[in-house]
C-alpha cells in the first residue's frame, strides 16, 4: 500500500499515468530526431527537430513534463550514442521544455499561432541560443562566429516546429486525444 502511494506521488507531477507514458514516447522521438535523423555541420552545428517533442511536452502537458522530457531525452540520448554529457546542454534541453510550458500555460492564452510561435521562440532563445551555445563555448571552445550561426538556424527551426505544433493543436481529433490523455488516469 505504501509503495503504491509513493508511485502515485511521483506520477502526480505528470498528471496521470497516460501523460507519463506519452512523455516517455516523446523522449524516444526526441532521441530519434536528434541522434538518428539529424544533419551535422561540423562538430558544433546540428540541424534537427530533436526539440519538437520537448516543446510538445511543455506546451501540451505543462512545464514539468517539458522539463522532464528535455532532461530525459538529452541524458538517455547521450548514453545511447556515446556522447559525453554536457550539463549546459542538458540544462538547455530542460529549459526548452520548461519555458515552452510556462509560456503556453501561464503567459500566453489560447492556441493561436502567435502564442505557439512566441512560446517556441522564447524557449529556443533561452535554451538553444543562450544556454546550449554557452555549453558549446565552455566545453568545446566553439568559436563565437560559429555560435552566432545558431541564432538564425534556431529561428528557422523554431518557426517550423511552431507551425507543426500549431497544425497539431488545430486538428480536432488530436486536441481531443490530448485532452483525454490529460484527464484520464
Amino acid at each position: 500500500m505504501e509503495n503504491n502511494q509513493k508511485t502515485a506521488g511521483r506520477i502526480k507531477y505528470f498528471g496521470s499515468t497516460r501523460v507519463l507514458v506519452v512523455c516517455a514516447l516523446l523522449i524516444a522521438m526526441s532521441i530519434a530526431f536528434g541522434k538518428l535523423l539529424a544533419f551535422n555541420i561540423g562538430s558544433s552545428i546540428r540541424i534537427s527537430f530533436e526539440n519538437l517533442p520537448i516543446l510538445m511536452a511543455g506546451i501540451f502537458f505543462g512545464p514539468l513534463a517539458g522539463l522532464a522530457v528535455g532532461v530525459g531525452a538529452d541524458l538517455i540520448g547521450c548514453l545511447i550514442v556515446g556522447y559525453s554529457i554536457n550539463p549546459y546542454i542538458t540544462a538547455g534541453a530542460a529549459l526548452i521544455g520548461l519555458v515552452s510550458g510556462i509560456f503556453a500555460k501561464y503567459l500566453l492564452n489560447g492556441k493561436k499561432p502567435v502564442d505557439i510561435f512566441g512560446s517556441v521562440i522564447t524557449a529556443h532563445f533561452i535554451g538553444s541560443m543562450l544556454v546550449k551555445s554557452y555549453g558549446l563555448y565552455k566545453f568545446y571552445d566553439t568559436p563565437m562566429p560559429v555560435l552566432l550561426t545558431r541564432v538564425p538556424l534556431y529561428i528557422c527551426i523554431g518557426a517550423v516546429e511552431a507551425y507543426i505544433i500549431y497544425l497539431l493543436s488545430k486538428h480536432e481529433a488530436f486536441s481531443e486525444l490530448i485532452e483525454r490523455i490529460k484527464k484520464n488516469g
